[in-house]
């Protein structure tokens, strides 16, 4: 006899009031044999009262953003399959079952809500959130080669080895694409779900700022490129070193060879410390992608500790 997977939600909230009720009663109703766990990150209205009312279990983190309330959190819940969805009810908590029977199906360790909506229906998307999701859809799945809907999405259902496998560096919204990356670099069997997506209830009040995420997300881009592709990343930056030394350089050797004299020594300086810069950087990206390999290796190990979700 086989035993129902022990399933857990985590739904991390700052000043979700209005909202959080109405989160906690759907997850319910989509799967009634979850164990729903609301974190209150230092709200300052009644939304740890109000899920703990609706039956959720409410846990708090004191350090502010996202991204530490869901390192908590998949640090100290212990389950089969995990859930991960905003506080604000505008995800489609009715997709879950879905979601979750794809993750034992497949089986797969990550399954992504990708956020549609009907096309006469009004975009719950702000114009820049869209817009900046599709650009980093496009620039991420291009760089480490697997492609993504969605990218930015806040509901996701994953296994426990993806979960115990996620270093969860990001303090605030980049978790979602340090998830994202996570998938991608680990090569984790995933798939995606259609989820329904709408607005925030009256009376409650987004959270994002669309250049100021843009730009933290952005930045975590170009630092997991750093961590995850040294060899491109390293790569590049060595060859356009290289590249100036010889945009320099390339005058001095023809005067050189004409006349036998060096008439700019301080440029033909120049232009052998770029190609010295440029040769190193190459090496560091060499010695990084190495060290790289030996660190996924690790990550691999630990992440075959666990077994993977039960049909």
């Amino acid at each position: 006899m086989t035993t129902s997977p022990e399933i857990a939600a985590i739904v991390p909230c700052y000043n979700e009031e209005v909202a959080i009720g109405q989160v906690v009663a759907d997850l319910r109703a989509a799967v009634p044999e979850m164990t729903i766990y609301v974190y209150d990150n230092n709200s300052s209205d009644r939304t740890a009262e109000v899920a703990e009312a609706a039956g959720a279990i409410v846990r708090r983190e004191s350090r502010k953003g996202k991204g530490n309330v869901v390192r908590r959190a998949f640090a100290d819940i212990d389950a089969d399959i995990y859930v991960m969805i905003d506080g604000d009810d505008t995800y489609d908590a009715a997709a879950l079952p879905e979601m979750i029977r794809a993750l034992r199906e497949g089986p797969y360790d990550h399954v992504l809500g990708v956020r549609t909506q009907p096309e006469e229906a009004e975009s719950a998307y702000r114009a820049g959130h869209e817009l900046g999701n599709k650009g980093f859809n496009w620039l991420v799945g291009g760089i480490f080669g697997d492609e993504v809907s969605d990218m930015l999405s806040g509901y996701r259902v994953m296994s426990r080895r993806f979960v115990k496998s996620f270093p969860a560096a990001s303090r605030e919204f980049e978790i979602e694409t340090e998830l994202t990356v996570h998938v991608m670099s680990l090569r984790v069997p995933q798939t995606e779900v259609a989820v329904g997506f709408k607005d925030r209830p009256a009376g409650s009040e987004s959270k994002l700022r669309t250049y100021h995420d843009g730009f933290r997300i952005l930045n975590l881009v170009m630092q997991l490129i750093r961590h995850e592709r040294p060899l491109f990343f390293y790569g590049i930056l060595g060859t356009i070193l290289v590249l100036v030394g010889l945009v320099l350089g390339v005058p001095l050797i023809i005067e050189f060879a004409q006349t036998g004299l060096v008439p700019r020594f301080p440029t033909a300086i120049l232009t052998v410390a770029f190609g010295v810069m440029g040769a190193l950087t190459w090496a560091v990206g060499l010695i990084l992608d190495g060290v790289l390999k030996a660190r996924r290796e690790t990550s691999r190990l630990l992440y075959l500790q666990y077994s993977a979700p039960s049909r």
